[in-house]
């Protein structure tokens, strides 16, 4: 049943503990039979060999569980801003999310772009305060961040207990009781009456708890008015009410490493996040009237689904990884990709359990679900019923900012490498290729050093190819600055048939790319319009500057003629692209670089030095706070002048400073600069 199914994501900063927590959910629903540790490389989330090496997770993985009749399909999603992109996909099909909080670190960087992505899609999330028995661990410090930082209105459900400086249990002021996690792998969970001592603490935050849901449910008030006893499963209604409407946020604690508490975030997860009966349907779009509508989550109307993911495997090809909003999705049978215009074969259907199958006949609206034998597939594709045909909202994913050269070592490496650069980039749509018609070099990009290196390790070591590789470069843009028209006549003529085309176009600066039909009277036939417009898009992706993509432009065809005999939709592509090139160097190009978010910590002795060089790269600060007496500061610098910052920094401070940094925007880069 679907009220008894739920979609969620874990989602963190890096290090928070997402892989630990997931690797205890799976003992405790008992899909597994022994913990894994993330730092000793044997976790089942982390499957990849470069996660086990480094201990982190850079691809989402995906498994289902069982807790107290409730379904979970549960997707573990990396932390490091480099691989944002999975988590941006998995928010796009789930339902809620569990965003897990380091205790000693807050909310950090990272923490921030999670939030304002679940934002974003308005998904109902809890929040988990992980590494309670960390060395300077501060639940309501870090209740206070999610307040203050993030914007939400935080509800503390339970409140950590300490013998000394040891975390041992946690209270529930749901049920008003003291529970530990004992035996060997906490899965004793035992109860006791709340300990004398934490009673007047117990009693402030159960009346903080108690105000803050009366103020939401009449009912509730009455009886807290009337100091009558308050059911405990009103309490949980209501909760789970507000989280669904993003009115409020669960906050829970614990520390899964320990594995204390980890039970208590499952009960959270089926009490408090919504079924796919408790979202909003999903917006869909007819593609023969181009209207739109609602899908409601039933498996007898016809098929929805959207592809989430690509993933490649050796023993079975393709996998396409695809939430299923409405119909029945049959192994077996034949279903249109929408997107593409194709009809395709459903191979095989698989639960997955991070890099294990298991193999199902149907799938019903509201499950997620992995198919094998898609060929012509792509992240963000539609697939539908042949005789209602429909366009599900896509996801949209940020550009790269940092790309290399790379070249094979010998001429039999470069249908390798070709390849296995295809397939990586049919996975993973935030890497690109590009090529350099200047240089001849084959360029790829990605959104960081460590996705780039990533990439690297995986074509020496999964496709065994041997390669050169440059030094990071940025990815620029390019964009103009103001207004520019021109007329072209592209004119050929071969012997035989001609090409005729004119076209007269303007470009200025826009928001993104649109392109305006101002024809009228027929001047140039409806069917050669899509040709200039393709024409012109072919022109910006090299800028008249540096050849770099070309972006935030409106191009308006003006005016125009044809021939009927020599006019074709080559010659109009054709024509539309030199006009575009044309207004391109009369329109004040200018280059654009990436903005990096910089965040560093630091012990404040040092803050004069940090201020100083982020000065001299060109940044800008926007903050400085203390926290627990180190300098929080805050700014805005130009990629290009962040490569090898990790080592400038240890010099500048000691090696006793940190930072994080993720994208930002582009940015006009001054001919000073």
């Amino acid at each position: 049943m679907l009220k008894d199914l739920r979609n969620i994501g874990i989602i963190a900063h890096i290090d928070a503990g997402k892989t630990t927590t997931t690797e205890r959910i799976l003992y405790y629903t008992g899909l597994t039979h022994k913990m894994g540790e993330t730092h000793k490389g044997d976790s089942v989330m982390d499957f990849l060999p470069y996660e086990k090496e480094r201990g982190i997770t850079v691809a989402s993985a995906a498994t289902r569980c069982i807790w107290k009749g409730t379904a979970i399909n549960i997707i573990d999603t990396p932390g490091h801003v480099d691989f944002t992109a999975e988590v941006e996909r998995s928010l796009r099909i789930l339902d809620g999310v569990a965003v897990i909080f380091c205790a000693k670190g807050g909310v950090e960087p990272q923490s921030e772009t999670v939030w304002r992505q679940a934002d974003r899609y308005s998904t109902p999330r809890i929040a988990y305060i992980n590494k309670m028995d960390a060395v300077g661990a501060d639940f309501f410090r870090v209740v206070g961040q999610i307040e203050t930082r993030l914007g939400a209105t935080p509800l503390i459900l339970t409140l950590p207990v300490f013998e000394g400086d040891d975390f041992v249990g946690i209270i529930d002021l749901i049920t008003l009781k003291y529970y530990t996690f004992g035996g060997k792998l906490g899965n004793e969970v035992q109860e006791f009456d709340i300990p004398a001592e934490q009673q007047d603490e117990v009693d402030k935050w159960r009346l903080n708890l108690v105000e803050q849901l009366a103020q939401e449910n009449e009912e509730l008030l009455e009886l807290y008015y009337d100091n009558k006893p308050l059911p405990a499963d009103m309490l949980l209604a209501t909760i789970r009410a507000c989280t669904l409407q993003n009115m409020l946020v669960p906050v829970i604690c614990g520390s899964s490493y320990r594995n204390i508490g980890v039970q208590v975030l499952l009960d959270a997860i089926v009490n408090y996040l919504p079924s796919p009966l408790d979202v909003k349907p999903a917006t869909a779009i007819n593609v023969d009237t181009n209207e739109d509508f609602e899908i409601e989550p039933d498996a007898d109307k016809d098929l929805a689904a959207l592809i989430f993911k690509i993933v490649t495997d050796r023993h079975v090809g393709k996998l396409a990884f695809a939430r299923v909003y409405s119909g029945t999705l049959k192994a077996g049978t034949y279903v249109l990709n929408s997107t593409k215009g194709k009809k395709e074969r459903i191979g095989r259907l698989v639960k997955m359990h991070a890099n294990h199958r298991e193999e199902t006949e149907e799938v019903q609206a509201g499950d997620i679900v992995a198919i094998i034998g898609l060929k012509d597939v792509g992240t963000g594709d539609t697939l539908s019923s042949d005789n209602n045909p429909i366009w599900l909202e896509s996801i949209s994913f940020p550009e790269p900012v940092i790309q290399i050269a790379i070249e094979p070592k010998t001429q039999s490496d470069q249908h390798k490498l070709s390849e296995a650069l295809a397939r990586i980039a049919g996975e993973d749509p935030t890497f690109k290729i590009s090529y350099n018609k200047e240089t001849g070099q084959t360029l790829i990009s990605g959104m960081g050093e460590l996705h780039l290196e990533i990439v690297s390790e995986r074509l020496a070591k999964e496709f065994g190819v041997d390669f050169n590789i440059g030094q990071p470069q940025v990815a620029y843009k390019e964009t103009i600055t103001r207004s520019a028209e021109h007329t072209t006549r592209y004119v050929k003529q071969t012997g035989g048939k001609g090409q005729f085309a004119h076209v007269v176009l303007r470009l200025e600066p826009a928001e993104g790319f649109e392109f305006v039909n101002k024809i009228i009277g027929g001047a140039i036939p409806r069917e050669y319009i899509p040709a200039v417009e393709a024409g012109v898009k072919q022109a910006l992706e090299e800028g008249v500057i540096k050849g770099y993509p070309v972006v935030n432009v409106r191009a308006t065809l003006l005016d125009g003629s044809y021939h009927e005999v020599d006019s074709s939709e080559l010659a109009f592509k054709s024509a539309g692209m030199l006009a575009a090139r044309e207004c391109l160097k009369m329109a004040g190009p200018q280059l654009l670089e990436p903005i990096m978010k910089l965040e560093i910590t630091s012990p404040e002795e040092f803050t004069g030095n940090i201020i100083n060089n982020i000065s001299n790269r060109r940044g800008k600060l926007e903050s400085m706070e203390m926290e627990n007496s180190t300098q929080v500061i805050k700014g805005c610098v130009p990629l290009a002048e962040l490569f090898g910052y990790s080592t400038v920094l240890r010099s500048l401070t000691q090696g006793r400073a940190g930072f994080s940094m993720e994208f930002s925007h582009y940015e006009q880069r001054t001919a000073a600069s």
